[in-house]
């Protein structure tokens, strides 16, 4: 195992919290037991019971529209206040365009504003958090909004098929002093681990099978939790509730008792059942779930993995405003209790599966 170096957490000179949260679902779910009829000829289900699958006018752009919205509301700031836009995601729309300025001009924060597309799998929007927190505590801009969204792709009858699915969430991050939470430092663990990728002009991913668990996945959110952990001399009591990066349900629960968190402190977060694995905002939008529930004071550790490989812990602290401030937009729950259920032809129409 790496040795833990408590130095090495990151934490910023001006204080840095959430200001202003939002998520965005799709109504439209798919059912695990659609798949398996299709590809096995039995309606079996799966551990997975359905998944959040974007509309034919919905995909990472519209998506984190909405979601950026809903952190405006919360965070009560002009979007003209913004200073960065960053938005990450597997699945931009464009390949030479970035969706950042169309996200950025929609929700009124242009010309004043730096804009960029992150990549870097399913951690790509726990990335763009880092980096609007390193933005913030510098002192160089006021607020930064960081997104991690995407309409993740399967390749059809492939076991991510169960669990590619699509949403994420927003996060508006400014000084400590305005935050409906408070971070506490935030730390970083990568290596060149080749466990899941896309090469350009491929339409699906492809994963390495047995690098997938133990010297990706548990690796990489191990080291990046220990060596929170120990940089804030914390233990996993002190925290009301963990969030895990969940690609189907059995990892986040391996590696939360591994670490000593229990089940009541990660089920809150824990959406993959319900929603899928929503990829570059799966950590998010488990966290923007907690956020729905949490109160003052409350601790809260999220851990990001994202494949290739590397992990984001963030140590989140609950404020008073918290109370106040989530009433102003749609809760996670409200948008996963939205739902349509469609069948497998209509979902290989919505994610036009037929190549022409």
């Amino acid at each position: 195992m790496t040795e833990h170096n408590p130095s090495k957490i990151m934490q910023t000179q001006r204080p840095v919290g959430i200001i202003g949260y939002g998520a965005y679902i799709p109504r439209y779910r798919l059912p695990g037991s659609e798949i398996s009829k299709v590809w096995s000829g039995l309606e079996e289900g799966s551990p997975v019971k359905e998944k959040a699958v974007a509309g034919l006018d919905e995909d990472t752009v519209t998506m984190s529209i909405e979601a950026a919205r809903n952190a405006l509301k919360r965070a009560g700031i002009n979007p003209a206040d913004l200073r960065a836009v960053w938005i990450g995601s597997e699945s931009h729309p464009y390949a030479v365009k970035p969706s950042s300025t169309i996200v950025a001009e929609a929700i009124g924060a242009t010309p004043s504003i730096s804009a960029a597309d992150m990549e870097f799998a399913c951690k790509a929007g726990s990335e763009a958090m880092t980096m609007a927190m390193g933005l913030v505590g510098s002192g160089m801009a006021q607020y930064a909004l960081a997104i991690g969204m995407d309409t993740a792709q399967g390749r059809p009858g492939d076991a991510l098929e169960y669990t590619a699915a699509s949403g994420g969430a927003a996060y508006i991050l400014g000084p400590a002093e305005e935050s409906l939470a408070q971070i506490e430092a935030t730390y970083s663990f990568v290596t060149d681990t080749p466990d899941f990728w896309r090469r350009a002009g491929q339409k699906y991913p492809s994963h390495g099978q047995r690098f997938t668990g133990d010297p990706a996945y548990f690796n990489h959110i191990r080291n990046a939790a220990q060596t929170m952990l120990e940089g804030l001399n914390a233990q996993p009591s002190d925290f009301k509730y963990a969030v895990f990066h969940q690609p189907n349900p059995k990892f986040p629960q391996r590696i939360a008792k591994e670490l000593g968190f229990t089940n009541e402190q990660i089920n809150p977060g824990l959406l993959v059942t319900r929603i899928g694995n929503t990829y570059a905002g799966a950590a998010l939008i488990g966290a923007s779930a907690v956020l729905d529930i949490a109160e003052p004071g409350d601790r809260i550790l999220m851990v990001s993995y994202g494949s290739g490989a590397g992990s984001d812990a963030f140590a989140l602290r609950v404020t008073d405003a918290i109370t106040e401030r989530r009433a102003k937009a749609p809760t996670t729950e409200a948008y996963i209790a939205r739902r349509t259920e469609i069948d497998y032809a209509t979902y290989v129409r919505f994610r036009r599966k037929l190549a022409k």
